[in-house]
């Protein structure tokens, strides 16, 4: 069942739920920044539509800075703004930026721990139609590698307000991953968010069966599949644990260990490559202090191409049946 103490939307499973992209949250997030901090400062490299910094352009002109398609600049602008007292949000597609300007956000951002929060748009396979040209699903991996960067991946359009807000108040650079299209709200403005905390948005009654046999960690709106899969588990008499990723570095090692432990084995899912991302965080952790059995939902070494998000979810197994698959096969290797 869903964990009461979260105060999780009640709605979750039904077939109406409400749904709005994390992009939207975004936006939001940098409207109430805008607000409360002058020191906040927008850059976009002409995608304030997409990336849903209009409204903060038409709210704080002054404060807002159009690039053009010229990512390296805007990182390389934004760096300098970020030692300077300022706190910048840079926004764009993700397969741009940060991985059209990746060296210059490496050499001028984060070598140099320049204060500036890069929003990576349109990432993972749910960007759908615009195929793989445009679908970020490697971003993770190459950020995740550099020192002292700090990594939110949110559940949903609340969360990723929330991880917005938070990302202003810490002091460094900070990577916000966002996709387009419309996935379902999962939490509510009362539901907790802490910087590297992983939180149990599901726990089967052990009471009523052998103990927790499995737990999935889930990264952004495939969380969302994940409770999806917890739910018709449940309804087999199999007993599984579903954690919310939002940060994936620094990367809750305790809670990612305690876990495994309590259930002996390990299903992670994201909507990127199962290599570098969160399956490969949570391998690490595991390899070093606790080794547990594993499956892998994500892209399996391979890109994706146009279709429906929901064509694209089944065709490379990263829907809710692919999941419950997976947690039946990690328990079986126990």
């Amino acid at each position: 069942m869903l964990n009461p103490n979260l105060k999780l939307n009640p709605k979750i499973f039904d077939n109406n739920v409400e749904q709005k992209a994390t992009r939207t949250g975004y936006g939001e997030g940098l409207v109430e920044l805008g607000e409360k901090n002058p020191n906040v400062v927008v850059l976009t490299a002409d995608l304030s539509e997409s990336t849903q910094t209009e409204a903060f352009e038409k709210k704080f002109p002054e404060r807002f800075f159009e690039c053009g398609v010229a990512e390296q600049n805007m990182a390389a602008i934004a760096a300098g703004l970020g030692i300077s007292g300022k706190i910048p949000f840079i926004s764009s597609y993700a397969t741009f930026s940060p991985g059209k300007n990746w060296e210059t956000i490496r050499t001028t951002i984060v070598y140099n721990q320049s204060n500036v929060k890069i929003a990576g748009h349109h990432s993972g396979i749910v960007t759908g139609p615009d195929g793989a040209t445009h679908q970020a699903t490697e971003d993770i991996a190459s950020v995740r590698a550099w020192p002292g960067i700090t990594i939110f991946v949110a559940c949903d359009a609340i969360e990723a307000k929330k991880a917005t807000i938070k990302a202003a108040e810490i002091d460094g650079p900070v990577y916000l991953r966002f996709t387009r299209d419309k996935t379902p709200v999962i939490t509510t403005s009362e539901t907790p968010f802490d910087v590297g905390k992983i939180q149990t948005f599901w726990e089967s009654d052990p009471s009523t069966g052998s103990g927790y046999q499995a737990v999935i960690f889930a990264t952004g709106y495939i969380l969302y599949n994940a409770l999806l899969a917890a739910k018709e588990l449940d309804t087999e008499g199999i007993e599984v644990l579903v954690a919310n990723v939002a940060t994936i570095k620094p990367l809750d090692e305790k809670t990612v260990v305690e876990l495994a432990e309590k259930t002996g084995a390990v299903v992670t899912a994201e909507d990127h490559q199962v290599m570098g991302g969160l399956g490969g965080a949570i391998a690490e952790v595991l390899a070093k202090n606790k080794p547990t059995p594993m499956e892998f939902i994500g892209l399996q070494n391979t890109f994706a191409e146009s279709g429906t998000p929901k064509e694209l979810m089944e065709k490379y197994k990263m829907d809710a049946p692919a999941i419950v698959e997976a947690v039946r096969k990690v328990i079986a290797r126990k």
